[in-house]
């Protein structure tokens, strides 16, 4: 394709999927995708990796290794269908509490069920913000997560920010995203997968061709691997490091407040 990944310097801001986009005009813009694609989005994700971003999740929360104590907190981030925190509070042995932080009420909806349908009500809470402005006092939680999300955030080095600022001293912050493909062959099928396939997939499975044209393409425009660790320093964590899954088709990034 001839759109370029953004740089460390920025650049997601303004930009929905390869469409240029006025400052402010992106997150509503988005809000609408989610909301459209609530009820679906496991499916939307098994399309999207073919069924692997289980697998992913699971190795992201392995990585993790939440703590089996009440007073061990995490705070999942654009997680509203509750994937991540309820594999964490499983991780804990159920004692571990884990908060659910989405900007999309419908997301959170479908979260809220999923968790009372599972018996973890009483290890969650569900939160509607933005990952730009966390309803939270510094030094809050034990980790931080967000998986397939922080591409969706306008203000990605903000998000970082907040990230940074509601942990704990010693905490963690892991992110996993799609991200660049760095295997040859493997790098061409992928991309004519995700842009000749998906959106038909997704048109014929779902009615909703474009939701599912923006999240391919909002994978193609996030920055590669290296960038994105520069962002993550820049925000202020140390030893940070990522772990690629499936050739590059995926990448679970690790930083330390430290």
């Amino acid at each position: 394709m001839t759109e370029q990944r953004t740089t460390a310097s920025g650049g997601m801001e303004t930009s929905f999927g390869f469409r240029n986009v006025a400052p402010g005009e992106k997150q509503p813009l988005v809000n609408e995708v989610f909301h459209r694609v609530a009820k679906r989005y496991d499916l939307m994700n098994d399309l999207m990796s073919a069924g692997l971003h289980r697998l992913w999740k699971d190795a992201m929360v392995a990585w993790l290794n939440p703590r089996p104590r009440e007073d061990w907190r995490a705070l999942d981030v654009a997680g509203g269908t509750g994937d991540i925190a309820f594999r964490i509070i499983e991780a804990s042995q159920r004692k571990a509490h884990a908060t659910i932080l989405d900007i999309n009420g419908s997301m959170l909806g479908v979260g809220r069920e999923r968790a009372e349908a599972k018996g973890l009500s009483g290890n969650l809470d569900f939160v509607e913000a933005s990952a730009e402005a966390l309803p939270f006092a510094d030094n809050s939680f034990d980790a931080y997560t967000i998986a397939f999300g922080i591409r969706n955030v306008p203000d990605i080095n903000l998000a970082l920010r907040e990230a940074f600022r509601v942990l704990k001293p010693g905490g963690r912050f892991l992110c996993l995203e799609f991200s660049e493909v760095d295997m040859p062959l493997l790098d061409k099928a992928y991309e004519a997968w995700s842009f000749n396939a998906i959106p038909e997939i997704g048109k014929l499975v779902t009615g909703d061709r474009d939701s599912y044209a923006y999240l391919v393409e909002s994978i193609r425009k996030f920055p590669n691997q290296s960038n994105f660790a520069a962002m993550i320093r820049r925000a202020g964590f140390e030893r940070v490091t990522f772990r690629n899954f499936s050739g590059g088709i995926a990448a679970l990034h690790s930083g330390w407040k430290l």
